[in-house]
């Protein structure tokens, strides 16, 4: 009946449509989805800030002042196409119908969160306050979870309910990551009749970008240029572009480090060459990083392990929500629950996965202190 109920409660979530910046629909729904279980419910006022299309949520689950009050968090929003999804379920697994995602990133987290409160008040089981944290934007930079004021929080601990891969992975690191924008300047000519007294502003992007480092650059870092936009016509010489690009790492120092040896590249080659060059950077999310020997690191994989599954130990190369908790002083792992081929249109849920994804919740309710 329990595993019946959350494969319901899942198709019954991917069929709002919720795609980043069109959240508001869906986070209603979830708010009285809360509050009908009884939960307190409260919603900040971060949509004119944030310029997404829901607030964030703060449920609370009161529990017994003995016992240490978690919390676990998904987001609301998904990435394209997520409009009319027709979720369809073959020999035990969920799919879409193949023109859109699955949207099991992240509304299998939040089906868990809904099993978990029922089964705990079904079972009038013991257990400390437990907040659940809905985030919007999620998926276009954190931006939700950047905007939520985490001083309203009770829990120091907790789970974000947002990787793939079977039930028994842990991610242990998550890089910094730094966004850059860089505007080159250059001077117009036409490139037939006196191209000698323009300045490309197209070559010094070439020249510059050349002499980065860049793709895999050790085990914890990477850079990407990510687009380049300029010029107007093939016999103009280009006197302006556009250029954005990234670096990632654990290592925060490294990120920054890199981040600085593109905008040096870019300075050197404007010089040489005779243009004008401005950057802007951005940090998108601060990275974190656990050990094996950490106390929450230590309980959560003693429970995967009683649960009969191996536990294994992630470095991501992407951000989450957890990287915000953790940066503002919330210990947050971010645990796997079961999707795979997530923001494609062949994501898949194999349903053993979902019921254990909730067993891990239910265990770590019980077991963590």
């Amino acid at each position: 009946m329990m595993n019946e109920r959350v494969v319901e409660t899942f198709v019954e979530l991917v069929k709002i449509d919720s795609e980043a910046k069109d959240e508001g629909k869906f986070q209603t729904f979830l708010k009285t989805k809360f509050e009908d279980f009884g939960l307190n419910v409260y919603e900040d006022n971060t949509m004119e800030q944030t310029g997404l299309g829901a607030n964030n949520l703060l449920c609370t689950l009161k529990g017994e002042e003995d016992r240490p009050s978690l919390f676990f968090s998904a987001h609301v929003d998904t990435v394209a196409p997520g409009k009319g999804i027709n979720p369809q379920i073959r020999e035990g697994v969920i799919y879409s119908d193949g023109t859109t995602i699955l949207a099991a990133d992240n509304k299998a987290g939040i089906a868990v969160m809904l099993e978990l409160i029922e089964e705990l008040q079904e079972g009038n089981i013991p257990h400390g306050t437990i907040e659940f944290i809905l985030t919007p934007g999620e998926e276009i930079g954190l931006i939700g979870a950047k905007g939520f004021d985490m001083t309203k929080m009770v829990a120091t601990q907790g789970f974000v309910l947002d990787s793939g891969g079977p039930v028994g992975s842990i991610v242990m690191s998550s890089p910094t990551l730094m966004g850059l924008e860089v505007d080159i300047a250059g001077v117009t000519a036409h490139a037939g009749l006196e191209p000698e007294k323009g300045v490309s502003a197209i070559e010094i992007a070439a020249k510059a970008i050349s002499n980065m480092k860049l793709g895999r650059l050790d085990v914890e870092t990477t850079a990407n240029i990510g687009t380049i936009n300029g010029g107007v016509a093939s016999n103009i010489v280009a006197d302006k572009v556009n250029v954005t690009a990234e670096a990632r790492s654990v290592s925060q120092m490294k990120c920054e480090e890199q981040i600085n040896h593109m905008i040096t590249q870019f300075k050197t080659v404007t010089h040489e060459l005779g243009g004008d060059v401005s950057f802007k950077t951005d940090t998108k999310s601060v990275g974190y990083h656990f050990e094996e020997e950490n106390d929450l690191v230590k309980q959560v994989a003693q429970v995967i392990s009683q649960m009969g599954r191996s536990v294994t130990y992630e470095i991501s190369g992407g951000g989450s929500d957890a990287n915000v908790f953790n940066a503002n002083g919330k210990e947050a792992l971010n645990l796997s629950i079961g999707y795979e081929k997530i923001h494609t249109t062949n994501e898949y849920l194999p349903i053993t996965e979902l019921i254990k994804a909730v067993e891990l919740a239910y265990q770590l309710v019980i077991h963590v202190r």
